[in-house]
């Protein structure tokens, strides 16, 4: 898979400099639902499944929800400092820019949470690649309340700065009627839509492309620390 990430993050904003940072925040915006939006998506994932997630940032799903439980897992990142920090721990995190990279892992449960914004104006594409490297479903959280789209200017600059991961802002973000619009493109593979407890993000979970063929690459292949 090309699209490695191997330079510096120049532009990398401060809550994505550290995972105690980046944990704070979402603390901050999700208040007393925090713990309940990650447990709402690892539902989503059955026992013994493989877990590819895409844009896993310090690890949480995985770390506090998924470690045990499921028959393998990659978390692909794009900033440098996450990816050490989790392959330290054991974490078979390995560094991606997705916007520039080619098909994904084979997994039985691909996921993204609250990441898709990143992949606008063209969120399909993203899609699409996790439909296809997903053997049994796709589960993407995104939230469709956000900071960064407030119509007051001085907020609406804090929310999209604080959630620069390195490689660049983005000002477009979803709300329920823009998401709910990309998704009414995979209508056919749409077994389930929910909000989060509190309302902030929406869970859509998506049927898989086709089921995972032995021996092929999947999330529960490669040593800890392997690049895609």
């Amino acid at each position: 898979m090309g699209g490695i990430y191997t330079g510096a993050l120049v532009s990398t904003s401060l809550v994505y400099r550290s995972a105690g940072g980046y944990e704070l925040l979402m603390r901050a915006l999700y208040g007393r639902h925090y713990a309940a939006r990650m447990s709402a998506v690892a539902a989503q994932v059955p026992d013994g499944a493989s877990v590819l997630e895409l844009c896993c940032g310090p690890g949480t799903l995985y770390r506090r929800h998924l470690r045990g439980r499921v028959g393998g897992y990659v978390g692909l990142d794009v900033n440098p400092g996450f990816v050490a920090r989790l392959r330290r721990q054991g974490v078979d995190a390995r560094g991606v820019d997705l916007a520039h990279s080619g098909a994904l892992p084979r997994a039985d449960v691909v996921i993204m949470q609250a990441s898709l914004y990143h992949f606008l104006p063209t969120a399909e594409a993203i899609v699409d690649r996790m439909i296809a490297a997903a053997g049994e479903r796709v589960v993407i959280s995104e939230p469709v309340r956000n900071l960064a789209s407030s119509g007051l200017p001085v907020v609406g600059r804090l929310g999209r700065s604080a959630a620069d991961p390195g490689v660049g802002g983005h000002a477009q973000r979803f709300d329920e009627q823009r998401l709910d619009g990309l998704m009414g493109r995979y209508a056919e593979r749409v077994l389930s839509a929910f909000p989060i407890p509190g309302g902030r993000e929406k869970v859509y979970v998506l049927s898989g492309g086709a089921p995972t063929e032995p021996g092929a690459a999947s999330a529960s292949s490669g040593p800890p620390g392997s690049s895609v």
